[in-house]
């Protein structure tokens, strides 16, 4: 996989901005806007000059400087195609975290209960039409959790806080021919195996990887800042 996505370029510069930049005697930058209604104003007849100037200026540095969105995929790139978007997402949704400026209208049914994060156990509005006490924070947890979901996707060694102990399975034979051949093994327990699995806490950390995803599909469009 290869990415190349630059950020984006704006090549307009603006007649206004030359006209500051020469006429720098000019004390008051006002001067230079809002004249269209002013007859014979001393400054429209440079701005008409320059506009097609800047527009045509602005197409050449567009063609020879454009914005640049490449995405190439290699076939390797879809035999995992969770894990590898997933190093893709989860950087992004930190700096995201660090980074927004807002926060979306997060659903109550979104977030647990008790967590003082619904509307409803926000503290009363003073306007029907502000937004609650909570609403950031609901937001700042979903971007929580679908970082965890992602982190966790991304490194299983999680699933070690839940094993204990060591393997020692043996194979034994369970069933014979009538020449007394084993036909069938059966795994057993050796007598050095301590091996054990919290599976309902392992279970719960998958649900709420699962609900992490779920979160990031729900709230996918709202990934902006």
């Amino acid at each position: 996989m290869k990415v190349y996505i630059n950020s984006y370029r704006s090549h307009w510069l603006s007649p206004y901005t030359i006209l500051k930049t020469v006429c720098f005697w000019e004390k008051d930058d006002d001067v230079f806007y809002n004249h269209e209604d002013v007859p014979n104003h001393k400054y429209t007849k440079w701005v008409d000059r320059l506009n097609p100037i800047c527009g045509a200026l602005m197409k050449f540095l567009d063609r020879i400087h454009p914005k640049i969105d490449y995405v190439k995929i290699d076939s390797w790139d879809t035999w995992n195609m969770d894990h590898t978007l997933g190093m893709i997402a989860l950087p992004m949704l930190k700096q995201l975290q660090e980074s927004k400026h807002g926060a979306p209208l997060v659903a109550d049914e979104d977030v647990p209960e008790g967590l003082g994060l619904r509307s409803t156990e926000a503290e009363p509005k003073e306007n029907e039409w502000d937004t609650d006490s909570n609403h950031f924070a609901r937001w700042d947890w979903v971007m929580g959790e679908m970082i965890f979901a992602f982190e966790h996707k991304l490194d299983d060694s999680w699933q070690d806080a839940f094993r204990s102990g060591d393997f020692d399975h043996k194979t034994k034979a369970c069933a014979w021919d009538e020449n007394g051949k084993a036909t069938m093994y059966q795994s057993v327990e050796g007598p050095n195996h301590t091996y054990k699995c919290d599976y309902e806490g392992m279970k719960k950390v998958e649900d709420r990887i699962q609900n992490g995803f779920a979160l990031f599909g729900r709230y996918y469009q709202n990934l902006w800042d």
